[in-house]
């Protein structure tokens, strides 16, 4: 059984998150800052938003990861900008694996 921990850091996560939530003004920045990440890591934010919408329960997180490696025919960028809630998605989906992105969040607000 895969362990059901993504290897993308929590920092990244966080990051998308927020550029996210302010989509109107960091559009650019994120596309930018996606088309920078592997692939894999591509992979494990399409798999995280699936398991956070309720795609996938987080003991599939195997099966979500493949399927988003399978079914990427998209660029990965327009694929999680066109998906409504992203953020909140990806926030629910890293806590719904056990991971908490509060602390890196604190973080990227404060500058550190």
């Amino acid at each position: 059984m895969t362990d059901p921990t993504p290897n993308i850091s929590r920092r990244r996560v966080a990051q998308v998150v927020l550029m996210g939530r302010e989509l109107d003004r960091a559009e650019a920045e994120l596309r930018a800052f996606l088309d920078r990440l592997p692939e894999d890591e591509l992979a494990e934010l399409v798999a995280i938003m699936w398991i956070g919408r309720g795609a996938f329960e987080p003991e599939d997180w195997a099966e979500a990861l493949d399927t988003a490696e399978a079914e990427a025919t998209t660029p990965t960028a327009d694929y999680l900008l066109g998906s409504p809630h992203m953020s909140d998605n990806l926030e629910a989906g890293m806590e719904a694996l056990g991971v908490s992105l509060s602390d890196e969040e604190d973080d990227l607000m404060r500058g550190v």
